[in-house]
């Protein structure tokens, strides 16, 4: 009974067939432009291209000039701060939110969009708002000294040393609010028995979340990492909004390096040298990810 069954099968190769043919046009797009673009970048990385692109090869030339360049230097440390702060921010403020939020409060759903809605306005925006707040002449200093303190000083945008900081803030402002409510959605699948259970046993809460919910929230912690580490890599409307780079090269970061390069210096060459060690960025998050996500569910 059990073959005669299997016979009447589709093979796996043959089942959902419609849904595989209808993604067929999309798969073709991945690999030609996606796939085909990635590799076009990596092999003219390796030439003298500027203005337009040629085939004359130079070797690692463009890699040492790139790691020579001060500019992108200061670049890769802005990335690594503001990444760094970014990632243990968002996340724990994320999710000391969306805790709160998970104790049935009056006004939910109010509350979830007013912390939702700066992720709704784009980078520019979001840039050019915290440009003003933290203007000297009229933002926030300027605020706090009408109140009497004339010795207040709040400019980060004008500090070469803290820049970073300033940018980080509306970065911090305009992406907390999504953390939260993924993180809100991993806890609201938690199942109640357990917080039940660890009532009965006299558990702390502050336990609960350490050592039950969080290792339970695994898979949302790991797509919300992803989420905002690629966020990260291609910050660049943020820093041209509030400083375009400045003060000097102070708050310069990967991918406006990669823009200036390719469309104001015209240095194709350098342009796709850096790329392709922004691409080697997005490889190392996106491996590991992979791994985590699929590679332990095939174990399991």
């Amino acid at each position: 009974m059990t073959s005669q069954a299997d016979a009447g099968r589709p093979s796996r190769l043959l089942r959902n067939l419609s849904a595989k043919i209808a993604s067929i046009p999309m798969m073709l797009t991945a690999v030609v432009i996606f796939l085909g673009g990635t590799l076009w970048t990596v092999v003219y990385s390796f030439t003298n291209s500027k203005l337009l692109p040629r085939l004359s090869y130079v070797g690692l030339d463009q890699y040492e000039r790139l790691w020579a360049a001060p500019r992108w230097v200061v670049s890769i440390q802005n990335l690594a701060i503001y990444g760094f702060f970014t990632l243990v921010f968002s996340l724990v403020m994320g999710f000391v939110l969306a805790a709160l939020m998970d104790q049935k409060i009056r006004f939910e759903n109010t509350f979830r969009t007013i912390f939702l809605y700066p992720f709704a306005l784009s980078f520019i925006v979001t840039g050019l708002v915290w440009q003003w707040i933290l203007n000297p002449e009229f933002g926030i200093q300027s605020v706090v000294r009408s109140l009497g303190f004339t010795g207040f000083t709040f400019d980060p945008l004008y500090d070469s040393d803290i820049v970073i900081y300033g940018i980080l803030i509306a970065g911090l402002w305009q992406g907390t609010g999504l953390v939260m409510c993924l993180l809100l959605a991993g806890l609201r699948g938690i199942d109640e028995d357990i917080w039940k259970a660890a009532r009965v046993d006299g558990i702390p809460v502050w336990r609960t979340y350490l050592f039950i919910v969080i290792p339970m929230m695994r898979p949302v912690f790991i797509t919300t990492l992803v989420i905002i580490a690629s966020g990260i890599v291609r910050v660049y409307d943020l820093v041209v909004a509030q400083t375009s780079g400045g003060p000097g090269i102070a708050s310069e970061v990967p991918a406006k390096y990669v823009y200036d390069y390719m469309f104001q210096a015209q240095n194709l060459g350098q342009g796709f040298a850096a790329s392709t060690m922004m691409l080697v960025t997005v490889a190392i998050i996106i491996v590991p990810w992979a791994y985590l996500e699929f590679g332990g569910r095939r174990r399991g």
